[in-house]
């Protein structure tokens, strides 16, 4: 409302000065002619008028449309939450998704039974991050040398990236996997190791999604 006061104000200083120079040499200036400059300015002031109402309806649309897909996406969020327990943490204008996808001891193979979560995960992305870098982040527990679990911890970062990048899901392109094998201080369970159950929360894998297209800021992460 007020860029279409500020171009409507300009207008009729324009009418204004255009009143006081025909006035002054009004023996020269017919009326016709008057009245024809008049109805140029009037045009210009509608067409001024009609840009910025055009301009400010679009904008309004796009706000409404970002607010609604932002809404949508807390929801997504939320239910993804809520059905496979998972946690969601905003990090340097990244979002990163601790997932319930484990290993057994010495494996690497992704478990029939993780499937399902990264098959959400990758349909989230989709709709809401097209285009977006996803890298895969794998460990591995404390058990073995630090260059075998880093070794290990790539392993199983590629069997997710693979998976994701599989047909239906979410473009290669846009995919990376990255190793921090036993890093001590990213272990779920500090020093947990061991065959079966034992030290399972440390041999994972995490999801991060390198956002340039949504902002986040905005989604309330509780």
């Amino acid at each position: 409302m007020l860029m279409r006061h500020a171009v409507s104000a300009a207008a009729v200083a324009g009418i204004v000065g255009l009143t006081v120079s025909l006035a002054g040499c009004a023996a020269k200036v017919s009326q016709e002619d008057f009245n024809n400059e008049v109805a140029k300015v009037r045009e210009e002031m509608q067409a001024g008028d009609r840009q910025v109402a055009g301009r400010v309806d679009a904008t309004d649309q796009a706000v409404a449309e970002h607010q609604r897909r932002l809404d949508a996406l807390d929801q997504e969020l939320q239910a993804f939450r809520s059905e496979y327990k998972v946690s969601v943490e905003k990090v340097n204008g990244m979002l990163k998704f601790s997932v319930p996808v484990h290993f057994e001891f010495d494996r690497s193979e992704l478990r029939e039974s993780d499937r399902p979560v990264l098959d959400r995960f990758a349909s989230v992305v989709k709709q809401y991050y097209p285009g977006a870098l996803v890298t895969v982040e794998g460990f591995a527990d404390p058990a073995g040398s630090q260059a075998y679990n880093l070794r290990l911890g790539q392993q199983r970062a590629e069997a997710v990236r693979d998976y994701l990048a599989g047909p239906g899901r979410l473009s290669a392109d846009g995919l990376k996997a990255v190793s921090y094998g036993e890093v001590s201080n990213r272990q779920v369970v500090p020093g947990a190791q061991g065959r079966g159950d034992a030290g399972i929360e440390n041999r994972r894998v995490t999801l991060v999604i390198d956002h340039a297209s949504v902002a986040m800021d905005q989604v309330a992460m509780p």
